[in-house]
């Protein structure tokens, strides 16, 4: 795909969006005693009353794409590739496509021990850098949390029950809250500057706590009860939101789809729900439906399982003035022939529910060298689905970094 295909299919989609879009409106001709206020201007409120404007234009703005773009997003995009590392300006998304994604992810295990890099050797320092370049150039930003136990001081994947000792009352309640405050302190370098000289901090889809309904970390279902889940993350939203000050997080909630049965999504989805006022996405995790190793069903009925699956979290959105996300996915090694338009592309397009997700997002691309594992989830050059990853690209449902229009405004 040439660099001057590219350009011009992003400036027609940037054509295109703008009129669909809370930063493109025209101006009114009418006086500015009719300027719509900022509680009528945005229709999709978030849990935070007091959000700053630009993550609420932000929210809103991704509810506006619904039924027509869908966002791309990888983990740890900038920082490595599969045979690359270090290098100040590259991803293998770009490699590829010519273009990043149009969503960051971000990982904070690692954080709260004050460890210099993550348990997946990012650099923090550099990490907040890239954030405020993604930013810089229109991306949005999630960040996930694998927080190590404050109990065991093992990692997220240790299995001694810990969060009934990490709500209020619990023995290691004051413990638990200067881990969440290294990420007050990491978000306070999250900070950009207008074009007239006003700082504002980053919005950022923060998605704690996420696959509570598996077996896998100490949050997950079978090492803590459902109460005392739903405590900690209404405590950490409300320690974060209301008495640290932070007032640029859209939080995010995403079940693994693994663990729900399809015949009964909602009463599945909704274990340990924290309520609507602690939640703005309705996301899900979904690797299960897409060739997972244990998943044994045909290819058609796990694209089935896709589309019913992204339909369920639709409908619990809509019924609750939120939008929904894949807000983790991908096939690891990416084993599949034409995976991103068989098994991504064409299920979402077959029907108009699905097409109502925001974005969706592929975890990370290990660094074979460094890591000594191969691991990946977006396409790298040379890689067997790289031309099918462009055919995705392409397609005008599917939104990268360099395609966005403004989204903060």
């Amino acid at each position: 795909m040439s660099l001057s295909f590219s350009i011009v299919r992003a400036a027609l989609v940037a054509l295109t969006i703008c009129g669909l879009l809370l930063g493109c409106d025209q101006q009114s001709s009418s006086t500015s005693a009719t300027t719509p206020t900022t509680e009528q201007r945005y229709s999709h409120k978030l849990s935070d009353k007091n959000a700053t404007p630009e993550t609420l234009a932000l929210y809103n703005n991704l509810a506006g794409l619904r039924g027509r773009y869908m966002l791309f997003g990888h983990e740890d995009s900038l920082a490595y590739g599969v045979n690359w590392e270090g290098d100040p300006d590259r991803s293998d998304v770009r490699d590829v496509t010519g273009s990043n994604p149009a969503l960051y992810g971000w990982e904070l295990g690692g954080l709260e021990l004050g460890h210099e890099k993550n348990l997946d050797g990012v650099n923090f320092k550099h990490m907040q850098e890239w954030i405020k370049a993604g930013y810089s150039r229109g991306g949005v930003i999630t960040i996930s949390w694998h927080m190590y136990s404050p109990v065991s001081g093992a990692n997220s994947w240790d299995k001694t029950p810990t969060v009934h000792e990490l709500v209020p009352g619990g023995a290691k309640h004051d413990v638990f809250k200067t881990y969440l405050d290294t990420f007050v302190a990491f978000n306070e370098g999250l900070v950009a500057t207008d074009e007239d000289g006003n700082t504002h901090s980053i919005p950022i889809i923060f998605r704690p706590w996420h696959e509570h309904n598996g077996d896998w970390f100490w949050w997950g279902k079978g090492y803590v009860s459902e109460q005392d889940y739903i405590a900690l993350w209404q405590f950490t939203v409300k320690y974060l939101r209301d008495e640290k000050g932070l007032h640029n997080l859209i939080y995010a909630f995403s079940p693994d789809r693994s663990r729900i049965d399809l015949a009964k999504f909602e009463s599945d989805y909704f274990y340990a729900y924290p309520g609507d006022e602690y939640v703005d996405v309705i996301g899900l995790d979904n690797y299960w439906d897409l060739g997972h190793e244990a998943n044994t069903a045909s290819a058609d009925e796990q694209k089935a399982g896709f589309v019913t699956a992204l339909k369920g979290i639709v409908k619990v959105a809509q019924a609750r003035n939120k939008i929904a996300a894949l807000t983790e996915t991908g096939n690891n090694r990416l084993t599949i022939p034409n995976f991103w338009t068989e098994r991504i592309l064409n299920p979402i397009l077959a029907g108009a529910e699905a097409q109502q997700i925001t974005y969706m997002m592929v975890w990370r691309n290990a660094n074979l060298v460094r890591e000594k594992s191969e691991q990946f989830f977006a396409p790298y050059p040379g890689q067997a689905t790289a031309e099918d990853f462009k055919t995705f690209f392409a397609h005008p449902f599917v939104l990268f970094e360099s395609e966005l229009p403004k989204l903060y405004e």
